[in-house]
Parts: structure tokens; C-alpha cells; sequence
């Protein structure tokens, strides 16, 4: 019996736990330290003043499993979401860390153990990637884990080496890569570990923190290395459930079983539906955990992006044929998934439903005026270079509240391109 994705939360932290590590809380999705990140992004965000030196506790080893949101910046996935088997805008990630304390040889041990023998993964289905330069990950992986050396594989900087900014603590990293088996990969002759496809799936990053990197690009040694390593729960559920897409795992499962009773859509009835029905799932995720957190729609910073993402949600709950508010519900059936994991989450529950459908009355009063002016504007194109003028996707913006993102969405579909150059011009005339 394969394990539920609240099993494999707690059995990792308790993992953990019993080597030593504090079992710490999960921290906001707004950083509380940093003032440079819009969300909390990866487990270690709560940690940076422990690896920099700047605090200090009364343990050395802490695990967590982390809330994050990637909908910004370098870490940007939500076009993606709903039409690929792991892109997702909140995730969580189940992370160790090390400060000072220990090394590459317990990181290496503790990851391959987990795996291995708690979860039950099948090792010889697993490859590990190293920095090329390496050597000591590489002898620890081949020699002392005995993983034969055709699935250790050395990759350059740009797979395999860590940083937390252009300065600060950095250092190689190995992932742990799970092969899903040939039918899910592209069926290229040279398709192997490296791939852009899905058939090797990374699921475990083990970043050893061995450097300091100034402003010259200069590397000198830490006195302290230490260790950080960040795992998506999603992607491990889908491995250990032997299902090649996360929306197919128990984490899911549910809230698109909720979407197909409310919508009386049935999943499976055609891709373009199926993935509606993903990115309302995903987006009802990332909804319900933002509000609970304090976060409520605006048209500026953290606020606009959960804006961004309920409205994107309504738009392709319309696809479902949706017509009033519905969000506010499928956040419900998330906090009731989420409650024991995340206890704030369950305290929040009323503000979250408040919240949602408040701004969804909001949207849907001018959704479908707005919808009705992208057709027209669609109707009136010819010729093969089709381009969406900027001052038109300017117009939904100001007149009918469509961010820039949903409109190139529309636009994608139809094989359109958005003048996103001339929609900024206009944002700027403002």
C-alpha cells in the first residue's frame, strides 16, 4: 500500500526528527526577513540569518515542511500550471538542514535512506547528479552509497551548483533523480539524465553550502559548511504512488473530485477541461493558503498576485461552466485537506471564504464584458502574424480588471501574441 501525501509530510519530518534535527513549523508565505522576496519560495527562506551567521539557536539540525509560492521573478511557473504533470504556483517542500553541524556524508546517507527504506522507492530506478568538480559527492555517491557509477552523472554550474544571490553562501548541490520509465519521456534516441522531459524526475536537491561569494565572483571556504536540501512533497506523492503526474496523487485528488461535483463536469472528459480543472485545483491551493496568511487582493504587490491567480482561475472556471462565484467553495475543500498539516490554516477558514468571494463578485460582474471584447478584438484579425495590440490589453486591464497574464493567456490559446512592450507603454502613461 503505497503512502498518502500526509503520510510521507510525516514520516519525513519524523525521519528527521529521530537523527537529531528540531521539527520546526513551517513559516509564513511572506518572508518575514527578507525584504528583497515577494513570497517564501524554498524551505531554507526562514534559515537565511542561521547559514549567514547572523543567529544562532540551541540546535544545529532543523527540518521543516514549508508552504512556498513560485509566481515571480526567476521562479515563475503559473502559464505553466495546469497544462504540465508538476508545475504548480504553491507547493510544499520538505527540507533538512544542517548549520555547521554536519556534512556532504550525512546529507548523502540521510536522503538515500529516506527513500530507500522508509519510503520504499526502488533504488535502482534512481540516478544522482553531482557538480562536476565535486569529487568528494562523487566518491561519497559511487564508493561509500556503492551507486553504480553509470547513474552518477557530473553536471556543470547551471544544473549543479547553488547560490542564494549574486553574493553570500553558495556550493554545489547533487539531485536525486527518479526515471519514470520510458513511456513517459520524449522517445528521443538520446533522452537521458539531463533530459527537459519528464521521464528523470528530480525529486530531492542537496545543496552543500561550502562558500562565501563576494562581489568579484571570488569563492572563499565558510568556516561553518553547512547543509540545505529541499524535496517537493507533490513530486515524491506522484513517485511513491506510481502515478506520473502530481494532479493524480491524494493531494489533489480530492479538490478535482470537488470541482467535477460542483461544475458536473466529469475529469477525464477532454484535455482542455482537465486542465481547467488543474489550474482551478492548483490556484484554490495557492488562494486559500495566501488569505490565510494575511494576504487580500489589491492591485499592488503580494496583493495583486493573489489577484492574478484567482482571476486566472475564474476565467478557466467559465471553461467549466461556472457562472457564479465557485472559488470561495473549492478554497473550503482545501483548508478541510490542510487542516491537520496546517492549523492556521483551519483557524482562517471564514476569512479565507470571505475573502475569495468577495473578490470573485468583484471579477465576475465584469469577466464576461471583458471576454466578449477579446473575441471581438480576435474577430478583427487577419493574416498569419497575429499580434493583440497593448493599448487594447491596456483597456481590459483599466476598464474590466484583466491582469496582463490572463489576457496572453486568451491570447496563447489562439496562437496570438500579446504586445506586452505596448502594454507597459500604456502602464507607464498611467
Amino acid at each position: 500500500m503505497s503512502m498518502t501525501g500526509a503520510q510521507l509530510r510525516s514520516a519525513f519530518l519524523e525521519y528527521f526528527g529521530k537523527n537529531g534535527h528540531k521539527i520546526l513549523p513551517s513559516a509564513s508565505l511572506v518572508p518575514g526577513n527578507d525584504p528583497t522576496l515577494l513570497f517564501t519560495n524554498a524551505g531554507m527562506v526562514q534559515f537565511k540569518d542561521y547559514f549567514l551567521g547572523l543567529s544562532t539557536a540551541d540546535w544545529k539540525r532543523a527540518t521543516t515542511a514549508q508552504r512556498c509560492l513560485r509566481v515571480s521573478g526567476k521562479h515563475n511557473d503559473l502559464e505553466n500550471v495546469g497544462y504540465t504533470a508538476r508545475h504548480h504556483t504553491l507547493f510544499e517542500m520538505l527540507g533538512n538542514f544542517s548549520f555547521g553541524d554536519y556534512f556532504k556524508k550525512e546529507a548523502i546517507f540521510f536522503g538515500w535512506d529516506f527513500l530507500t527504506r522508509e519510503v520504499g522507492l526502488d533504488g535502482t530506478r534512481m540516478t544522482v547528479s553531482v557538480f562536476r568538480e565535486d569529487d568528494e559527492a562523487y566518491d561519497l555517491w559511487h564508493k561509500t552509497m556503492g551507486i553504480p557509477a553509470s547513474r552518477v552523472v557530473r553536471f556543470d554550474e547551471k544544473d549543479n551548483f547553488w547560490s542564494m544571490g549574486a553574493t553570500g553562501p553558495c556550493g554545489p548541490c547533487s539531485e536525486i533523480l527518479y526515471d519514470q520509465g520510458e513511456g513517459v519521456g520524449c522517445g528521443r534516441p538520446g533522452c537521458a539524465v539531463g533530459c527537459d522531459c519528464d521521464r528523470f524526475l528530480e525529486i530531492w536537491n542537496l545543496v552543500f553550502m561550502q562558500y562565501n561569494q563576494d562581489e568579484s565572483g571570488t569563492r572563499t571556504p565558510l568556516p561553518k559548511p553547512s547543509i540545505d536540501t529541499g524535496m517537493g512533497l507533490e513530486r515524491l506523492a506522484g513517485v511513491a504512488q506510481g502515478v506520473t503526474s502530481n494532479y493524480d496523487t491524494d493531494l489533489f485528488r480530492p479538490i478535482l473530485d470537488g470541482i467535477s461535483r460542483q461544475c458536473g463536469v466529469p475529469v477525464g472528459k477532454s484535455p482542455a477541461l482537465d486542465a481547467a480543472m488543474r489550474v482551478v485545483a492548483d490556484h484554490a491551493r495557492a488562494t486559500a493558503f495566501l488569505i490565510a496568511d494575511g494576504i487580500v487582493p489589491s492591485n499592488e504587490g503580494r496583493g495583486y498576485v493573489l489577484r492574478r491567480i484567482m482571476r486566472r482561475a475564474l476565467r478557466h472556471g467559465k471553461k467549466l461552466g461556472f457562472d457564479g462565484p465557485f472559488l470561495h467553495k473549492v478554497a473550503g475543500t482545501v483548508v478541510e485537506e490542510f487542516r491537520e498539516a496546517y492549523p492556521g490554516l483551519a483557524q482562517s477558514a471564514s476569512f479565507v471564504d470571505t475573502v475569495a468571494f468577495q473578490e470573485e463578485r468583484r471579477f465576475l460582474e465584469t469577466l464576461d464584458a471583458g471576454l466578449r471584447m477579446v473575441e471581438e478584438e480576435f474577430s478583427r484579425m487577419s493574416g498569419s502574424a497575429k499580434v493583440f495590440p497593448g493599448e487594447v490589453a491596456f483597456r481590459l486591464y483599466d476598464t474590466y480588471g484583466f491582469p496582463a497574464d490572463l489576457t496572453a493567456d486568451l491570447c496563447r490559446e489562439r496562437g496570438v501574441t500579446l504586445d506586452s512592450a505596448g502594454f507597459e507603454k500604456e502602464m507607464e502613461k498611467q
